[in-house]
């Protein structure tokens, strides 16, 4: 196979959906500081402590939240970073759907957002292009995770094409003065070859989001469903029912199973066989905030399940560790940084590389119709 070859199969894997590709990039880049550019943008979101006081019990700014509004239902608490507020999900009989912002330092009630939220917005945008979802699956979730694809032959492609490419990491060569194309393919090439980690990083949690898109709508299920209260310890129905244990007695139990458990994710029972399913993170950076699964019976106080790295299968693994790979959170905003400015490098290089491709293809049609046009010409006189 030849050079040629290479070259047009490495166009080929990007430039038939280059304007998506480009797309994802700059939304996945943008996704990586979606909760500092919503602390940035909206001050309600912002966890303002001056007195440096000591964060409140979740179970605290629940009850602040009830409070408030006494018909509210709450179903969910979203906690985030140290600086970001935490998020009870509630419905109310004048809002179908609400997120309180609780100041989890002062308890106060900052702001109810009936909208979806920056950071939602931007995780759907990158992830699925807002695509419909159809039970359990979206055509934007397979299309974006089908990039991964892409992203992977384009690098082996341009790997094959740049004979010796090793070298641009000793001796980086940039030629600033042999005109536009020149320019162009130098940067193109210097910059594939310092961002091979995070394009073989990307592609292969691409294809792991793939697959994982795949198991969903097979109704293939990577994580277990969590266990329902028995029949039988259910409250009789005539005589004085047991009261159920409240949400601040759940998360002791939490804690005493995992005294280092940090909730992220937890929700309430929706119904009488329904548990309190807390997740959260732990002391394993390479796992995702909700690594951490515990399903606790309302009437009983028993755990019921308990699902930690530990104890996972593969795949549950993989599923676990996707996120903080692709999206740079495993060491805080440090890592986010690097991974945004190769999130940047990665979205230029969609960029010169459609440029060069353009220019050579506007080239070549040029060649084509002046040998046409002197055929014509030849044969005229002739």
């Amino acid at each position: 196979m030849s050079q040629r070859f290479w070259f047009r199969l490495h166009g080929w894997f990007s430039l038939p959906i280059w304007l998506i590709f480009c797309f994802v990039c700059i939304t996945g880049t943008i996704a990586v500081f979606s909760h500092e550019l919503t602390w940035l943008t909206n001050p309600n979101a912002r966890a303002s402590n001056p007195d440096n006081l000591p964060a409140k019990p979740v179970a605290e700014l629940v009850e602040r939240v009830e409070q408030a509004y006494p018909g509210a239902d709450v179903s969910t608490v979203m906690t985030f970073e140290p600086y970001l507020v935490n998020a009870v999900v509630f419905t109310d009989a004048d809002k179908p759907y609400a997120i309180a912002y609780v100041n989890q330092y002062s308890g106060e009630i900052q702001q109810i957002n009936q909208d979806i939220t920056f950071i939602n917005f931007m995780r759907s945008l990158h992830g699925w292009l807002l695509f419909p979802w159809q039970s359990s699956y979206s055509l934007g979730y397979y299309l974006v995770s089908a990039m991964s694809i892409v992203m992977l032959g384009a690098l082996v492609t341009g790997l094959v094409i740049y004979k010796n490419f090793w070298r641009a990491f000793t001796r980086p060569k940039i030629r600033v003065t042999q005109g536009r194309k020149t320019l162009l393919t130098d940067l193109h090439r210097l910059a594939g070859v310092w961002s091979i980690w995070f394009l073989m990083l990307m592609s292969l949690t691409g294809l792991w989001y793939l697959t994982q898109q795949i198991f969903w709508h097979a109704d293939i299920d990577i994580e277990p469903h969590a266990p329902l209260v028995e029949a039988r310890q259910l409250p009789v129905t005539g005589q004085q029912a047991p009261a159920m244990i409240s949400f601040s007695e759940a998360m002791d139990v939490a804690r005493q199973h995992y005294p280092d458990f940090k909730g992220a994710y937890l929700m309430m029972p929706e119904h009488n066989r329904d548990m309190y399913k807390l997740m959260g993170g732990g002391d394993h950076i390479f796992y995702d905030q909700y690594s951490y699964r515990l399903s606790i019976n309302p009437w009983t106080g028993e755990l019921a399940e308990a699902i930690e790295p530990a104890n996972m299968t593969a795949l549950q693994t993989l599923s676990h560790i996707a996120d903080p790979l692709h999206y740079g959170t495993i060491g805080g905003i440090w890592t986010k940084i690097i991974w945004f400015i190769f999130g940047l490098i990665l979205s230029g290089m969609s960029i010169t590389g459609f440029m060069i491709w353009g220019s050579r293809t506007v080239r070549a049609s040029r060649q084509r119709r002046a040998k046409v046009q002197g055929q014509t010409l030849a044969e005229g006189m002739n």
